[in-house]
């Protein structure tokens, strides 16, 4: 008899967010739960390979509906964490899938690249592992804060397609899969496929910019161009039709311009 499939889960918000705690529920019944994420708050990491240089995997107590589950943090970035993880508890039995998430706050446009969400599940990618990073929008002031959020619909959709991912070999060139659920959307809401908006969709304003203004003063605000918006974005689907958002993402980020058009242009 075959094992249950593994399924690791990992996170930007830290060890305690409610968002990991939903995503374990979530796909409670779809596998054997692996849980190793961040001792802190990594918002904003993307990809980064950084952390405490001393730091260990820690054995924490980690329960969801009654169920005790196997559960580690490491003071690192989300890529660090799973990078270790990976190879000190999974050296000889790879995840069949990776979770990261439930993040507190959208990844959509090119604010990707920021994600500490998206860069986890990329680190797992790079690795043959298929990953799905899944988000519920919130107002950007709640970004950092482990609010109290409805995660029903969220959960819905993550185990939805944590459960066809588990049973199907995704096509060439989708290396992962990234879920934005909308912060009204209810488990009837419908989902789309969209490509990645090529908006940056967050910025931070700086109200009275000078030589004064330090890194940390402002405000983050959601920044959206109506006319220049991509029908069949993420953005669009998300913040203008309120569903939710499927994007397929690759790790051959290679642009799609004509190369015999560009190598005139450069000699």
């Amino acid at each position: 008899m075959s094992p249950r499939p593994l399924i690791f889960l990992t996170n930007d918000d830290g060890i305690a967010s409610p968002g990991l705690e939903a995503a374990a529920r979530a796909v409670l019944g779809l596998g054997e739960l692996l849980i190793v994420a961040p001792s802190t708050q990594q918002t904003a990491m993307g990809r980064s390979f950084r952390g405490r240089q001393d730091a260990q995997l820690e054995p924490i107590a980690f329960a969801v509906d009654g169920q005790r589950l196997r559960a580690f943090h490491a003071e690192g970035s989300p890529a660090t964490v799973v990078r270790h993880a990976l190879q000190v508890l999974c050296p000889e039995r790879l995840p069949e899938l990776l979770i990261s998430g439930i993040n507190y706050g959208e990844n959509v446009g090119t604010s990707i690249s920021a994600s500490g969400t998206v860069g986890a599940a990329i680190e797992a990618a790079s690795r043959g592992i298929p990953a799905l990073a899944a988000a519920r929008q919130v107002p950007p002031d709640a970004f950092l804060e482990h609010g109290e959020q409805d995660w029903r619909a969220a959960e819905h959709f993550l185990r939805f397609f944590a459960a066809r991912l588990l049973g199907n070999k995704m096509p060439f060139d989708v290396d992962l899969l990234k879920l934005d659920v909308p912060e009204e959307a209810t488990p009837e809401t419908p989902w789309r496929l969209c490509r990645l908006s090529r908006q940056r969709y967050f910025d931070r304003v700086l109200d009275a910019p000078s030589l004064e203004s330090r890194l940390g003063d402002g405000r983050i605000v959601v920044d959206i161009e109506p006319v220049s918006l991509e029908a069949d974005s993420d953005v669009h689907a998300l913040a203008v039709d309120c569903v939710v958002a499927v994007t397929p993402l690759s790790l051959d980020a290679t642009s799609r311009a004509n190369f015999c058009e560009l190598r005139r242009l450069l000699q």
